[in-house]
């Protein structure tokens, strides 16, 4: 069933951007509309919704739907979806998704050319990136789970089990906690491998003072979470100790700037000047977080070159991280905060302080 609310919000947002009919094609948005998730491969699937409330739904038939509250057109293989589109726009313009395949965005100009085609994804974005209430009980709930499963992790991260098998472990962990969904595939990784922010895990197995990255997420009621912690394997240098507590800190930085009144810019900015400050800016090589909701990655990066204002309503990651693969260490530690009227709330509770766990001499 659509969510009036949510649809009344993107109705708001299209008239202040002078738009009076778009068209939704992405099944990611469909799903935040409407909760259904629906992959329709090479098939058109188009969500129309207008400002004078004649929407429409068009599916093809093979993917009957419950009654969603709003008229559902259906095809079949032998009809033009597009010309059945075609025929309820009005005239003017029509916002398109950045995503839409370009032979269902060619026909339909062939059919209409009388339209301005522009692009209307930011308004959804926009609209996704302020999570209700309801969405916001589900993002905390998420990272409950989240924090119970990382307490499960740092309790076998010891016993040399390969990160694959570390990957396959956390997999069922998840189940374990009634999670039937992972945001993204787990990514173990100890020494080296930790270096690179997008490890792919390999059969090693840790040796005694290597660091060990946890960077894993489940799904509950279709909502995400996601969570880093780095941990050290028996003991840990002088050295390693200084780049834990530097990145310790930088993330309490980005965490303090994560409030109404600042700009996304100054989240990423105090996360990274708080590592540069210490002689490890060199070392600090992505954005500082991303937004999350229904997908782990959304529109709305915690990063320089986004300067769009923080609101109330927001959830987004604050992940600094130090990678030095000559030294074999890489730490991350990331959180994920959502911003409330005078600042935010952390989502994870799960310790961040630097953890020795027992492992055996060499």
């Amino acid at each position: 069933m659509i969510d009036t609310n949510k649809l009344g919000r993107i109705i708001n947002k299209m008239q202040e951007n002078g738009l009076s009919q778009i068209i939704v094609t992405h099944p990611t948005p469909i799903r935040y509309l409407t909760g259904l998730r629906l992959w329709p491969g090479e098939r058109m699937l188009a969500l129309l919704i207008r400002a004078d409330g004649n929407h429409r739904f068009f599916i093809n038939r093979m993917s009957q739907q419950e009654d969603q509250g709003i008229p559902i057109t259906y095809y079949d293989d032998t009809e033009d979806p597009i010309a059945l589109l075609a025929a309820c726009l009005t005239g003017g313009a029509v916002g398109i998704d950045k995503d839409w395949q370009a032979k269902f965005l060619l026909r339909l100009m062939e059919l209409r050319p009388d339209l301005k085609y522009v692009n209307s994804s930011a308004i959804i974005d926009r609209v996704r990136q302020i999570k209700d209430a309801h969405e916001q009980e589900l993002m905390i709930r998420s990272s409950q789970l989240n924090d119970e499963v990382m307490a499960d992790i740092m309790a076998i991260a010891n016993q040399r089990f390969s990160e694959k098998e570390l990957n396959a472990k956390i997999l069922d962990l998840y189940k374990a906690h009634g999670v039937d969904r992972v945001s993204f595939m787990p990514m173990s990784a100890y020494g080296r491998g930790a270096a690179d922010p997008h490890h792919d895990s390999t059969e090693d197995r840790g040796r005694r003072g290597d660091c060990a990255l946890f960077d894993v997420g489940g799904e509950y009621e279709g909502y995400c979470s996601d969570m880093t912690r780095t941990f050290f394997l028996g003991e840990v240098s002088d050295r390693h100790r200084l780049i834990y507590e530097t990145v310790l800190g930088a993330n309490l930085a980005g965490i303090a700037a994560a409030k109404p009144g600042n700009k996304m810019s100054d989240v990423d900015k105090a996360a990274r000047d708080y590592i540069t400050e210490r002689g490890f800016g060199e070392y600090f090589t992505h954005r500082t977080g991303h937004s999350i909701g229904i997908e782990d990655h959304e529109p709305g990066d915690v990063s320089l070159a986004n300067d769009a204002p923080i609101e109330p309503g927001m959830c987004f990651s604050v992940e600094p991280g130090i990678y030095i693969p000559e030294e074999n260490i890489g730490v991350r530690i990331e959180d994920l905060v959502l911003i409330t009227e005078d600042g935010c709330r952390v989502l994870n509770e799960f310790p961040k302080e630097l953890t020795i766990l027992p492992f055996p001499e060499e």
